[in-house]
């Protein structure tokens, strides 16, 4: 019998939990013992009784956890969590296998480290984009609630309303909206946006996503450049030279300038984000605006964006939120849990974890193999590969 451990999140504000209580059922079934830390999934809203109820063993500490668990199942393991993470270094043994957002190709060292520990180590965040890992695709999941959040966040600070209202004191004009990158978190933003009543407009560097675009009622922007190339063989937007970003930002200066709200979304895994809305554009918008940039923790697609804080700049509010899905704890615990779990589930055999190194999901997601770093990525970074 496999025993999984689920500790509580230690990375600084994180609120959300790698399992929730309803998804202990399948994990058990498949022949699991599960171990859960006091108190791991307190922030998101699930007390410790409810993950007992549902038959966990409840341990005191981290210590005695990451001591019996076989696995460990995180949000956020030692490279996506550098600093409070470091002191699970100690814990880990040769033979464990941990599960989670590891940000390996921004933190190759870390995961140079922990390797050393002698543990098994999965990325979810380098889960392919094929039809059979659909329910285990986290990273898309986590942007589902990025889109949905950066709306709302963006109408509580425009000082307008985002629908069309008929009212007895006149007419309201709807808000309009533009979301640069029509990835998960994009055709997200648009769809929540719509809900809202905006007006919407979208672009993105890959032309096959007009359609989805249009599906959800927004325009999309089409700009004379060449796109042949733009898309890696996953569907996602490759990272680009400076010159098609910099062409790309003189055709979009007016469609800026012309909105209410900006939400943009485009990130390069290990990557800083290309820089798409310049100190120039911003100046070119209204007094009032608001730009949400959703990749400020890769530096951010607008040139003045400050990750993790609130920039007001010629009236233009900018937005620099920092993991935004931890804002939602509940629902994105929810599905991290279903991504993370189905996973888990699909390399356990006969109670046992056994990953085929042949599975397509296993190579691509594992990246330390019994103390050894094995992901070609992270001896070659990526020059592709974004994951909106």
């Amino acid at each position: 019998m496999v025993t999984v451990g689920v500790p509580k999140e230690t990375y600084p504000g994180e609120r959300r939990v790698a399992l929730i209580p309803a998804a202990l059922a399948a994990v058990i079934k498949a022949g699991a013992e599960v171990l859960v830390e006091v108190g791991a999934g307190e922030a998101a809203g699930f007390a410790d009784e409810a993950y007992a109820e549902r038959g966990a063993r409840l341990v005191a500490s981290r210590a005695e956890l990451f001591e019996k668990a076989e696995v460990v199942l995180q949000v956020r393991c030692y490279g996506a969590n550098p600093e409070a993470g470091r002191d699970d270094l100690s814990r880990m043994r040769a033979g464990q296998t941990l599960i989670g957002f590891w940000e390996p190709l921004s933190a190759p060292k870390a995961v140079e480290e922990a390797a050393r520990t002698g543990i098994t180590a999965f990325a979810m965040e380098l889960m392919p984009r094929i039809t059979r890992a659909q329910s285990m695709d986290a990273l898309s999941s986590m942007a589902t609630v990025a889109g949905y959040k950066a709306v709302l966040l963006a109408a509580d600070r425009l000082p307008k309303m985002f629908p069309l209202l008929m009212t007895a004191a006149g007419t309201l004009a709807p808000a309009k909206v533009f979301v640069l990158g029509a990835g998960v978190a994009g055709l997200q933003a648009i769809a929540t946006a719509r809900r809202l009543g905006a007006v919407v407009e979208a672009y993105d560097v890959r032309p096959a996503v007009k359609e989805q675009v249009e599906s959800l009622g927004a325009k999309f922007l089409e700009l004379p450049l060449e796109t042949a190339g733009v898309e890696d063989k996953s569907g996602y937007a490759k990272a680009l030279d400076e010159e098609f970003y910099r062409r790309q930002r003189e055709l979009m200066a007016r469609a800026v300038a012309e909105h209410d709200v900006v939400i943009t979304t485009a990130a390069v895994p290990g990557r800083r984000a290309p820089v798409l809305v310049t100190r120039e554009m911003v100046a070119a918008m209204r007094p009032g605006s608001v730009i949400v940039d959703l990749a400020a923790e890769r530096g951010g697609n607008c040139e003045l964006t400050r990750p993790g804080e609130t920039v007001v700049e010629g009236g233009v509010t900018i937005l620099g939120p920092l993991n935004l899905p931890s804002s939602v704890p509940v629902h994105a615990s929810q599905m991290y849990a279903r991504n993370i779990s189905t996973f888990l589930l699909s390399m356990v055999k006969e109670g046992r974890l056994a990953p085929d190194a042949h599975d397509e999901i296993v190579r691509e997601t594992m990246i330390i193999d019994r103390g050894q770093v094995v992901h070609p990525q992270l001896a070659a970074p990526a020059q592709s590969g974004e994951k909106q």
